[in-house]
């Protein structure tokens, strides 16, 4: 049985994100709070295997003939001293 949970003293500035995130994700505030508590304190564990099979995954969908190793390299060196 779901358990009710009141907050006070909110932060201004805390409670104006959540109420933006709320308006983004299309959620109550309340629903919003439960997803960021939930994603903080039980995060989704992803094994490595599935994390590398997703990586895979993404490499392929890449066009080869635009990304290359070493144009993207170059792309994350830009603005780094």
């Amino acid at each position: 049985m779901p358990t009710t949970l009141t907050l006070k003293n909110i932060p201004d500035d805390v409670y104006e994100r959540l109420k933006v995130a709320a308006e983004v994700h299309r959620r109550s505030l309340n629903s919003e709070i439960i997803v960021c508590l939930e994603t903080v304190l039980m995060p989704t564990r992803i094994s490595p295997g599935e994390r590398l099979e997703r990586a895979r995954q993404l490499r392929a969908g890449l066009n080869s003939e635009k990304f290359q190793a070493c144009d993207i390299d170059v792309m994350k060196r830009q603005g780094r001293p």
